[in-house]
């Protein structure tokens, strides 16, 4: 098990979690966790569009013939 420990938060901060999370129904550690994945995860996605702004015509040439081989059925014949 995990020891616990504090944070300092406002009383507004204290409130606003602890409110969400008896509405989430979970702990408000839970609570922060989850926000905590959510927003590192919204950075991945963040950092993957940045990269898929900047790439290049080869990488979408590839990207596009890679995707039509992958479509293409066997049916056997």
């Amino acid at each position: 098990m995990m020891a616990n420990t504090s944070i300092k938060v406002s009383n507004e901060v204290r409130d606003r979690v602890n409110r969400r999370a008896r509405e989430r129904q979970v702990s408000a550690s839970t609570l922060i966790g989850d926000l905590l994945d959510a927003d590192e995860r919204r950075l991945r996605m963040d950092a993957f569009g940045r990269a898929a702004r900047g790439a290049g015509e080869d990488y979408w040439t590839e990207f596009h013939a890679w995707d039509r081989a992958g479509s293409v059925v066997d049916d056997g014949d």
